[in-house]
């Protein structure tokens, strides 16, 4: 059984994901089927139904599946789309990126990948007075710089980016490889359902951090192309040099 406060969030997501949803949840169920249960028995985050946020991208659209580990561990900030932080709007500020950014270790450090992917910073260089002058350019009149995290979400959207987590909850008393492990069987159905889109091309795989390379452990995962790296709450995320070519192409920082 699934229960109805799991079953009624999956009506946040597009119409294509739903049936999908629904039968990862039930392939969940057959797993372990006092996990669903005890999780609408206690308390987890993210909240006001936001556990399928970010099936909102419809299925025919996605391009790509980026997998990070688990919700923001606090309520404001846990969206239920992968590292889209909710207390945060404006990305600058005069000092550079704004304090809610730099709070968000993993969004802070995207930000700054994307920095030096395309040119604004030098991969020795994302402090201080170095970052402050970007943030001074993108905050110019006319700049056509994107100034919130809605702005970056968006065009990450028009990219064809599903942005998931490995875990899709947060619970203070549970370690994320745990309840990442449970859900294992939703993402499996939802890989499964992009290799049989048909005509549309085989999605890339994004894989953030330890607790998101299980899925190579899955057979059907060597018929994606991946790209793979360290999560980005590592300052060493910075620098991945194959993350700077993935996203450079995509010039995330401009208004479209």
């Amino acid at each position: 059984m699934i229960p109805n406060l799991i079953s009624e969030a999956v009506a946040l997501a597009a119409p294509s994901w739903r049936p999908i949803l629904l039968r990862g949840l039930q392939d969940m169920a057959i797993a372990d089927p006092q996990y669903l249960p005890s999780l609408v028995d206690g308390s987890f985050l993210p909240t006001q139904g936001r556990l399928f946020a970010a099936f909102a991208q419809p299925m025919e659209s996605v391009r790509y599946v980026l997998v990070g580990e688990g919700p923001y561990p606090r309520e404001d900030s846990a969206t239920g789309v992968c590292f889209m932080d909710g207390a945060v709007d404006q990305l600058w500020s005069e000092q550079g990126l704004s304090k809610r950014v730099n709070r968000a270790t993993s969004l802070r450090n995207f930000m700054k990948m994307l920095m030096v992917a395309e040119g604004l910073l030098a991969v020795e260089s994302t402090k201080g007075d170095m970052i402050a002058a970007v943030s001074a350019k993108a905050r110019a009149s006319g700049s056509g710089f994107i100034q919130t995290l809605p702005d970056l979400q968006n065009n990450l959207t028009r990219q064809g980016f599903l942005l998931l987590n490995a875990a899709l909850v947060f619970r203070p008393e549970v370690a994320p490889a745990k309840d990442a492990k449970a859900w294992r069987p939703l993402l499996l159905a939802v890989l499964e359902a992009l290799l049989a889109r048909g005509h549309l091309p085989t999605p890339t795989l994004v894989l953030w951090g330890k607790i998101a390379l299980w899925l190579e452990d899955l057979a059907l995962v060597a018929e994606f192309p991946k790209a793979i790296a360290e999560h980005p709450y590592n300052l060493s995320f910075i620098g991945h040099t194959g993350m700077q070519q993935l996203f450079a192409p995509m010039r995330l920082l401009h208004l479209k």
